[in-house]
């Protein structure tokens, strides 16, 4: 895949609502009512990370997870970072 422009980083921004663009990669945090709720979450993300093909860096505190996206094949953004995005975005919606 090929990184990503500003432009065309800007324009995929607008379909993930509350993630944030820095340092090359897009981050997000997400809190939860307990452990056991975000440890849910973070088991139904895994699970679709890994039929991507396309892991998240993630830290996870009690009832909050931190996630990052980038793709460090190109030091950057692709296209495949923004699917992931969007598909923990839905997952989320979904708890």
């Amino acid at each position: 895949m090929e990184k990503l422009t500003e432009a065309q980083i800007e324009k995929h921004l607008e379909n993930v609502d509350g993630w944030d663009y820095y340092d090359d990669a897009i981050h997000t945090t997400f809190e939860f009512d307990n452990f056991m709720d975000c440890f849910s979450v973070m088991t139904r993300i895994a699970m679709e990370a890994e039929k991507m093909e396309h892991h998240p860096d993630w830290h996870n505190t009690y009832a909050t997870l931190e996630i990052t996206l980038s793709s460090h094949d190109v030091n950057g953004l692709t296209e495949k970072d923004f699917k992931l995005a969007a598909a923990i975005e839905h997952i989320v919606g979904d708890e």
